[in-house]
């Protein structure tokens, strides 16, 4: 009787394991922000939200240096920032002061945190398209999760301020909410942020640690002021966007516009009859 051969797998090297093993810490981040806005600790529940947004920004980057990038990768980030960019934020806000509207609080949560998981659906959809310009990458379809989740916090960073936790502030604050969710599954042009700061020159290298080291004092120091002030001024930046991408679309079809058409020369076929120019020639299609 022959022996059955247990079957083994391929081992999985350690490179393509620490990203995921990052993503699985943004993992954790985001939920225990949940459980400490329902034990109403909130500022450790928004300093878990930014952590999970640091780690989010740095697993993609380290799978790509070391070339560690994989589709479970990929599957596992996006369930991740749907989890700490989605629901998380708006159980925040719910547990936070949404709660007091009853339904209409509710329906404001739930419509972030749907609004956060179709801008990564499409996200991933739009990363399989053939047909974009190079100049493209430059710009998100939408807000991103990360920012939409940082920037949608802004009324509880303003009442840790000292703006009065109101009902004019929670009504504000539902109002803000489904703009915020808009603003993420929306067409609007942001930029990416991808290109900036892959080349350092050897002067700025020392400038630039310590503006980084910089931003982190500030962010320890005074989180509030820094949180509130960046999430105006990305907000006060999505115009610029717009324009910039517009103006690029713009030289685009110019420059096509000028591209010279090179004559197509059919040779005849049987009976007299021109072929097609692209009857062999036409690309397959992409889906």
């Amino acid at each position: 009787m022959p022996r059955l051969r247990r079957r083994r797998f391929r081992r999985i090297p350690v490179r393509i394991l620490v990203p995921n093993v990052v993503t699985i810490l943004a993992l954790c981040a985001g939920l225990t922000a949940i459980r400490l806005a329902f034990e109403d600790r909130y500022a450790l529940a928004l300093a878990a939200i930014v952590f999970a947004a640091i780690l989010d920004a740095i697993d993609g980057r380290l799978a790509r240096f070391l070339k560690g990038t994989s589709r479970f990768g990929a599957e596992l980030d996006s369930l991740s920032d749907f989890v700490n960019f989605g629901v998380a934020p708006a159980l925040i806000l719910y547990f936070w002061g949404l709660h007091s509207l009853k339904s209409a609080g509710w329906i404001a949560a739930m419509v972030f945190a749907i609004c956060a998981g179709l801008r990564l659906a499409r996200f991933n959809v739009m990363l399989d398209d053939p047909d974009q310009p190079v100049w493209a990458s430059n710009f998100f379809v939408g807000m991103p999760a990360p920012a939409g989740a940082i920037t949608v916090l802004l009324p509880i960073y303003a009442s840790f301020l000292g703006l009065p936790h109101s009902a004019v502030l929670t009504w504000l604050a539902l109002v803000y909410t489904l703009g915020i969710a808009w603003l993420m599954v929306s067409r609007l042009p942001v930029f990416s942020g991808k290109r900036v700061g892959t080349r350092v020159t050897p002067e700025l290298v020392g400038p630039l640690i310590v503006f980084v080291v910089l931003c982190f004092a500030l962010l320890f120091a005074y989180p509030w002021v820094l949180l509130t002030a960046g999430t105006i001024a990305y907000l006060a930046s999505l115009p610029f966007g717009y324009w910039s991408y517009r103006g690029y679309e713009r030289r685009s079809r110019e420059s096509h516009a000028e591209a010279p058409t090179p004559a197509m020369h059919s040779p005849p076929i049987a009976g007299g009859f021109s072929r097609p120019p692209d009857a062999d020639d036409r690309p397959p299609r992409l889906n």
